[in-house]
C-alpha cells in the first residue's frame, strides 16, 4: 500500500485538448515551484504527487479544487486492503459510515456492485456500523482506474480558479488598504500572474503606507511565489494640485490623482509586458468610484482596466480579504493621503478635467528600467 497525493482540477478538464494538456501542464509546474523534487504524473482530470508533498502549500495553489492523501493499491487488493485502511483511519469509533465509489475504465462490474459488496465486506468487519449515505460518521472512498485502486478518506477543498499564468500578466496598483490586494488575488485566481505597482505621488504619502503595501504584497506572495512590490515616485501631483487651487477646484484632487496612477500603470505596463491593470474600485464606494468619475478615470488609461470588485459591498471585500490573509496587514497603522479635499467632486466632467490637464506641464512618467 503506497501512500500518494491526489490532486484534482475542475475547469481545465472542460478545455480543448491542446488548452487543456498546455493548462495541466502549467499546474504542474505551480506545484513544483513551490514543492521542487516531488515526482508528478497526470491522468485526464487527475494529477498523482509523490515525495515531500505539504497539503497547507497545494491549499494555495490556483487551479486545484481539492485534494486527498491516497492510498494507492492494486485493484485486486481492494478486499484485502480495505478492513486494515479503514482501522487505522479510525473507523472502530464510527457509528455510522458511506463507500463512495468512482470508477474510470472497463469493468465486468458496475460501481454500485462494488459499493454493495465492500459496504457489506465493512459491516461483517465490524457488525457495530451502520450505512448511512446521507450523512456518515465516515466516508470511505474508493476510486478505480483500470487495475489501479486509490483509497481515501478526506477530500480537502483547494482554493480553485486557473493555473496561475495561463491568461498572461497584469500590473496591480496596490494601495495597501482592504480592497486592491483582495482585487488583486481575484485576478490570479483567473490565471494572471500579478505585477504589484504603488505609485507614490509627491510627499502626500510616507514611508508607513509604502511600507504597509509591501506586507500586504508579503501576503500574496503565498499565492504567487516571489511577487515584490515595485514603488514608482512621481512629483506631478503637487503642480496639478497647485492649478487647481488656483481655480477653487480643489475638490477634483483625487480625480487628478488617480488619472496619473492610471498613466503610471499603463506606462509600466507597456515596460513589462503586462495585458491591463487591476483596480479595487468598487461602484459607489468612495467619491471616486461614482459611475461619472470611473468614466473620466477610465479615460486616462490606454489599456484595458480590470476591476473584479466592481459589485462588491465593502463586507463582501473584508470577508475575501481575511479568507486569503491580507486583512491584518491591510489594516495596520499608515498615515494614508495627506492630499485627500474636504468635499471631493462625485461627478467630475471629462472635458473640465481635459482642459486643466492641458494647463499643466507635460510631465515625464518615470519608469524604473
Amino acid at each position: 500500500m503506497k501512500k500518494q497525493w491526489l490532486v484534482r482540477y475542475s475547469e481545465i478538464f472542460l478545455k480543448s485538448d491542446p488548452v487543456r494538456r498546455q493548462w495541466e501542464n502549467a499546474l504542474i509546474a505551480n506545484i513544483r515551484e513551490v514543492m521542487p523534487g516531488i515526482h508528478v504524473r497526470n491522468e485526464r482530470g487527475r494529477i498523482w504527487l509523490d515525495g515531500d508533498v505539504k497539503p497547507d502549500l497545494l491549499k494555495k495553489i490556483f487551479g486545484i479544487v481539492s485534494f486527498s492523501e491516497v492510498a494507492h493499491i492494486k485493484l485486486d487488493e481492494i478486499e484485502s486492503s480495505l478492513p486494515d485502511y479503514c482501522r487505522r483511519h479510525g473507523i472502530e469509533k464510527a457509528k455510522t459510515f458511506a463507500i463512495k465509489m468512482k470508477r474510470v475504465g472497463t469493468h465486468a462490474f458496475s460501481s454500485n456492485d462494488k459499493a454493495i459488496e465492500y459496504g457489506n465486506q465493512l459491516r461483517s468487519e465490524f457488525p457495530h456500523l451502520k450505512v448511512n449515505l446521507a450523512n456518515p460518521d465516515m466516508e470511505i472512498h474508493i476510486e478505480i482506474r483500470e487495475n489501479e485502486a486509490y483509497l481515501y478518506d478526506a477530500v480537502t477543498k483547494g482554493v480553485g480558479g486557473l493555473p496561475l499564468g495561463v491568461e498572461g500578466t497584469l500590473v496591480a496598483l496596490v494601495s495597501g488598504g482592504i480592497d486592491s490586494p483582495v482585487a488583486a488575488w481575484m485576478m490570479m485566481k483567473r490565471g494572471c500572474r500579478i505585477i504589484p505597482l504603488f505609485v507614490a505621488l509627491d510627499t502626500f504619502l510616507d514611508e508607513t503606507t509604502i511600507a504597509r503595501a509591501r506586507r500586504v504584497v508579503e501576503q500574496l506572495a503565498q499565492f504567487q511565489p516571489g511577487i515584490e512590490l515595485t514603488v514608482i515616485a512621481d512629483s506631478y501631483l503637487a503642480e496639478a494640485r497647485s492649478e487647481l487651487a488656483s481655480r477653487h477646484l480643489e475638490k477634483y484632487t483625487c480625480i487628478f490623482c488617480k488619472r496619473r496612477m492610471y498613466r503610471v500603470a499603463t506606462a509600466y505596463a507597456d515596460r513589462v509586458g503586462a495585458k491591463g491593470i487591476v483596480t479595487g474600485e468598487s461602484i459607489g464606494q468612495v467619491a471616486s468610484q461614482t459611475l461619472d468619475n470611473l468614466v473620466v478615470l477610465t479615460d486616462a488609461a490606454e489599456i484595458p482596466i480590470y476591476r473584479p470588485l466592481i459589485g462588491f459591498d465593502k463586507e463582501d471585500a473584508i470577508q475575501l480579504a481575511r479568507q486569503i490573509g491580507t486583512f491584518t496587514q491591510s489594516t495596520s497603522s499608515a498615515s494614508g493621503c495627506k492630499a485627500v479635499p474636504k468635499g471631493p467632486s462625485t461627478s467630475a466632467k471629462l472635458e473640465t478635467i481635459r482642459e486643466i490637464e492641458g494647463k499643466l506641464k507635460a510631465t515625464g512618467i518615470p519608469i524604473p528600467g
